[in-house]
This record gives structure tokens, C-alpha cells and sequence, in this order.
């Protein structure tokens, strides 16, 4: 069965007509929420403590600024949009003492809700819209009259309007401009953990890293292992997001196509296939998620040496190099990462 995709004639916005709606966080996602719902007519307030470092970012927008117990305390809905490991501490200090019934909880990701972190009360609608992009793009899409896809889910229905002010919320940031699939809380949290671990984020840079060590001790020049195994991804992603796997194939030669069907099923074996089933079983059941909040409550120790670790592979340093001597490219530097070589060392 295809899924359904529910677009602009879908919606009404009308069923949040007089609502005051709280964004929680002035992140990514949380300016590109603000200013959408704000340029789509709605009223809209931004929820930051006095000491968050957003709050002249927002302002200048023309925003109100409120503390986050203040805007939940004057909202009908309230989007939480800040990390995942901070939600449950404002949820208990500034939004639990301050819903009201028939007022509407939101998130951008399930993971809070799904592994029981935040319970919220009876007579409270609560429900997801998770935009499938970047808050930037998300913005920008939205203000080129355009929109990027999102996902929305209803977990509690206890006004009866929870679906129409959720579907009309996604109207609002400009989601149902690319379509809005249906989910629920549960099929997202796990899918999207599932996707970061095992393709996105940890099976993508695994891969490359081990592509490139393999080339390197082999005897290959380090900056021509970088181009073959880095450099030339998004070359190939940018085809598959285009026109999937299919025209991937058809763009590239035949050589390359030929060593994708006899080769790939090699590198990705049932090894492999079976690892993600457990890496899949582990977030279903909850492992992954309680060694990540244990993470967090022992100060992040393994995350902060993982980090360290991770920015200084022999790639990055590689990379840093030659992506220093492609202006075209825009290079980007992340905090604490090594420096091209010959540039002047970050401020302490």
C-alpha cells in the first residue's frame, strides 16, 4: 500500500486560528519554526532562559522573548525544540507546572516520548512534526515558497483537534508545501536512531574511514585516497538523491556500476546485515537509549574521548588540507578540529 502524503489542500489552517503557539529553543530547527509560523501568520512567542546566548538572535527577528516557563505558561502549544538530553529537565522545570487542558505538547523527534523520559498528562494533546531537513533549509525552502517533507504523528488525542492543529502546524512551517507523511512516535525515534547508526552518520564515516586506511597502507598516496573514498561521495549522493539508486548507476560508468553489483554485496555482507539487526533490536528495546541518558548523567565521559578520538584521524587532516585549497568549495571547520596545515592556530 502506498503511503498517503497530505499537502497544502489537506490542512486548515484555521484549526490553529487564536492559538498561541511557544518554541522552545532557538536552534536550528527552533528559528526556522519561529519565523515560518510567525511569516504564516501565527502568533508566536520563543521560550529561552535570560542567560541563553539566542535570545538577541531572536529579538532581532522582532520576536517576543519570554523565559520558557513564562511562554508555556501563556501558550496553547508548545514545540519543544531543543536537544534530546535537555528536554526532560524543561519539561519538568517550565512546561509540566504550566500545561493546561487542551493545550497541545509537541516534538521534532520522538526519542523523549518513546523511551518514557517525559509523560505527559491526560487532556493534553501531544503530537510530532519533524521536518525531514536542516533548519536552514527548512527556512530557506520556506522562504523561496517552497518546503521541505515532514513527518507528524498524533500520540494523544484528548482535545479531538490534536490531528487537524498538528497537520495545520506542518502548513505552517511550510511542510505541506514537499508533503507530510504520516508516522507514529515509536516508527520514527527507532527508524531515525536506526538510519544515524547504522547508514547515515556511523556505517557512512566507518566506511570511509576503513576505505581510506586500506588505500593508505597499501602504499597510495594519502590526498588520492581522500579524493576516491571522501571527496567523491557527494558526487554519488547528490545522483541518488536526485533519482535514487537507479540513476546513480545510469550516471556512472559502467565499470563503476559493474563493481557496484559484483563488489558491494561483499563489502555489506549478512556479517553486516546481521549487526544491523542487532544495532536495530538494541534501539527497539530500549538498550541504546539507556546507555545514552547514563552517558549523559556521567558527564558524557565516552562521547568526549570518542569525539577527541574522531577529530584527529589521518583523513581529517588530509581533508583539511586539500579542502584548503579549493575556494570554490566553502570549507567548513568544526570546533576543535585540526587546522589545514600552515593555518594559524585557534584563539584559546
Amino acid at each position: 500500500m502506498t503511503a498517503r502524503m497530505y499537502y497544502d489542500q489537506d490542512t486548515d489552517p484555521a484549526a490553529l486560528a487564536g492559538q498561541r503557539i511557544a518554541i522552545m529553543g532557538y536552534g536550528s530547527q527552533g528559528h526556522a519554526h519561529a519565523l515560518n509560523l510567525r511569516d504564516s501568520g501565527h502568533d508566536v512567542r520563543v521560550g529561552l532562559p535570560e542567560t541563553s546566548g539566542s535570545r538577541a538572535a531572536a529579538r532581532d527577528e522582532g520576536l517576543r522573548v519570554l523565559t520558557p516557563a513564562d511562554a508555556a505558561a501563556e501558550a496553547d502549544v508548545i514545540m519543544v525544540l531543543i536537544p534530546d538530553t535537555g528536554q526532560r529537565a524543561l519539561y519538568d522545570s517550565a512546561i509540566a507546572p504550566n500545561l493546561q487542558p487542551g493545550n497541545m505538547l509537541m516534538f521534532a523527534h520522538g526519542f523523549n516520548i518513546r523511551f518514557g523520559l517525559i509523560n505527559p498528562p491526560e487532556g493534553v494533546d501531544v503530537s510530532m512534526v519533524a521536518p525531514k531537513g536542516p533548519g536552514h533549509l527548512v527556512r530557506s525552502t520556506y522562504v523561496a515558497g517552497q518546503g521541505v517533507p515532514n513527518l507528524f504523528a498524533v500520540q494523544q488525542d484528548a482535545t479531538g483537534t490534536a490531528r487537524a492543529r498538528t497537520l495545520a502546524y506542518a502548513r505552517g512551517i511550510g511542510g505541506t508545501r514537499a508533503g507530510v507523511l504520516e508516522t507514529t512516535f515509536a516508527e520514527e525515534t527507532e527508524t531515525d536512531l536506526f538510519g544515524e547508526q547504522a547508514v547515515l552518520c556511523g556505517g557512512v564515516s566507518s566506511l570511509v574511514k576503513a576505505g581510506f586506511t586500506t588505500l593508505v597502507d597499501a602504499g597510495y598516496q594519502p590526498e588520492l585516497a581522500y579524493f576516491e573514498v571522501m571527496h567523491e561521495l557527494k558526487l554519488i549522493v547528490d545522483l541518488m538523491y536526485q533519482g535514487g539508486l537507479s540513476y546513480m548507476r545510469y550516471s556512472v560508468s559502467d565499470t563503476a556500476e559493474y563493481g557496484d553489483y559484483t563488489s558491494g554485496p561483499k563489502v555489506i555482507d549478512e556479517r553486516v546485515r546481521a549487526t544491523m539487526k542487532s544495532l536495530l533490536t538494541d534501539i527497539q528495546n530500549g538498550t541504546f537509549a539507556k546507555r545514552w541518558i547514563a552517558e549523559n548523567e556521567d558527564g558524557r565521559p565516552n562521547f568526549v574521548e570518542w569525539r577527541d578520538e574522531e577529530l584527529h584521524q589521518p583523513i581529517e587532516q588530509v581533508g583539511a588540507d586539500l579542502r584548503a585549497k579549493m575556494a570554490w568549495l566553502g570549507a567548513k571547520t568544526a570546533p576543535g578540529a585540526v587546522q589545514p596545515a600552515g593555518a594559524s592556530p585557534e584563539p584559546s
